[in-house]
């Protein structure tokens, strides 16, 4: 049998990225946390954390990690079925791009009691990573296709609008978003791996338009896309349910009113957690539902 503190010792190492980091969250000495991992992998007979800054599991150690994650979510449901009371708080780990957590995710997690969250924002295209890795129990994704051992729940579009303010569009596209003004007008990205805006200038465009040629300021946040917009910095794709006060205000204008920008989204979650995650997974449909088209 796999002691539940080692295994609980791997995790906090893994996920605070540091010895010091895991013992305080579990409350003991540095000391006992690196008996503990010592312990563990004298048992399994491999390394299961790589030392550095930070510290990582390998992939041995978050297969372990994933291991327990189940055991405790589904030990946490058994025991509340045989005492009949409410479950113990037990802490879930889910991906999710920040557009989504803007928007229309924080309600679904809102209508959870009894759960805590630890919350990796990842953009939609990379969130399944996580799930395949085994190191979050669920992710929002754009990507349909189910990882190994997991099903796929499909929830709707995000609806994305291009947008710049008034003052922007008269100095960079006094035109309209032509294509020689899309490749001199600076716009926003949130990091190498947010496509976006290069998916739909490629759309818009026809592909006459080279992705990478757009200019970018590189701002890591969602409000901060809207801000920056505001302030004349760039152009930028903007969830609609954010944008439409500001549209509606004609503090921000669309690029091009009718050519939005839907990103399909899908909840993917681990099989072997479906049961014991299914409030939060019903959640999640409901305010899909409410705020996705």
């Amino acid at each position: 049998m796999l002691d539940p503190a080692h295994l609980a010792a791997l995790a906090a190492v893994h996920r605070r990225g540091t010895f010091d980091q895991a013992a305080s969250q579990l409350h003991v000495s540095q000391s006992a946390i690196s008996q503990r991992i010592k312990a563990l992998e004298e048992q399994v007979g491999t390394v299961l954390i790589q030392r550095g800054q930070p510290c990582r599991a390998t992939e041995t150690g978050l297969r372990l990690i994933q291991h327990y994650d189940t055991i405790a979510l589904l030990e946490r449901q058994v025991r509340s079925e045989i005492t009949g009371t409410p479950p113990d708080t037990a802490t879930v780990r889910i991906a999710v791009n920040a557009d989504s957590l803007a928007t229309w995710f924080l309600p679904a997690l809102a209508q959870c009691d009894g759960l805590l969250f630890d919350t990796i924002i990842d953009d939609e295209n990379a969130s399944r990573d996580w799930l395949s890795r085994g190191e979050v129990a669920g992710a929002v994704t754009s990507q349909a296709r189910p990882v190994q051992g997991c099903d796929t729940l499909s929830l709707g579009n995000l609806r994305y609008v291009a947008a710049a303010s008034p003052a922007y569009m008269q100095r960079w596209m006094p035109d309209g978003p032509t294509d020689a003004a899309l490749m001199q007008a600076p716009t926003l990205v949130f990091s190498d791996k947010d496509k976006l805006q290069e998916d739909w200038v490629h759309q818009f465009t026809q592909g006459r338009c080279h992705r990478a040629a757009l200019r970018q300021h590189r701002i890591g946040s969602t409000h901060g896309f809207l801000d920056a917009c505001l302030l004349g910095m760039g152009w930028a794709m903007h969830p609609e349910i954010l944008a439409r006060p500001y549209l509606k205000a004609g503090t921000l204008v669309p690029l091009a009113p009718a050519h939005p920008y839907d990103s399909a989204l899908y909840w993917q979650f681990s099989r072997l957690m479906a049961e014991a995650i299914a409030p939060l997974t019903h959640a999640i449909k409901q305010a899909a539902r409410q705020y996705l088209a």
